[in-house]
């Protein structure tokens, strides 16, 4: 079972490609290539709100449940090699909004940047030392770039 969970919490292994290239970086890039899969994903999920909000909260608790199962070398709390958790952030970025490029890409950018600066309420679920705050505080930026696009939507389309 832990090789399923090692495919899943890594973006079937995404995450070990980064540091194969940048030997020399502390932060490889491995939550912008799980972020790009958050984006094939999303595309992916059902168009209709209500099934997408379902098979939202469904990965939220797949991606828990795999943070809390996998066993990476090091077994650090927040493995970088851990790119289920921008998974579910992106597509919590993204749920109830246009799957149109335009706002693909600003989601991603935006959650990219809430993710890196990580403001106070993503923070929060940062400290939490375990499989939950390494997951919700991805979840946590990426409903701080929901809440931006959809005020973006109501006051300028």
């Amino acid at each position: 079972m832990q090789i399923i969970y090692k495919i899943l919490a890594t973006g079937l292994f995404i995450s070990y490609l980064p540091p194969l290239v940048f030997k020399f970086k502390k932060n490889t890039g491995a939550g912008f290539l799980g972020t790009l899969w958050g984006i094939a994903l999303v595309l992916l999920f059902p168009t209709d709100y209500m099934l997408y909000f379902i098979a939202m909260l469904a990965f939220w608790v797949l991606a828990v449940f795999v943070c809390q199962k996998v066993r990476l070398p090091g077994n650090r709390h927040d493995d970088p090699k851990i790119v289920i958790d921008e998974i579910a952030g992106y597509i919590t970025a993204m749920a109830f909004i246009p799957h149109s490029w335009g706002y693909l890409i600003a989601a991603f950018i935006l959650f990219r940047t809430f993710d890196t600066i990580k403001p106070w309420f993503v923070k929060t679920f940062d400290r939490m030392e375990n499989a939950f705050g390494v997951v919700f505080d991805d979840v946590a930026a990426g409903l701080m770039v929901n809440i931006v696009l959809q005020l973006f939507i109501i006051f300028y389309k």
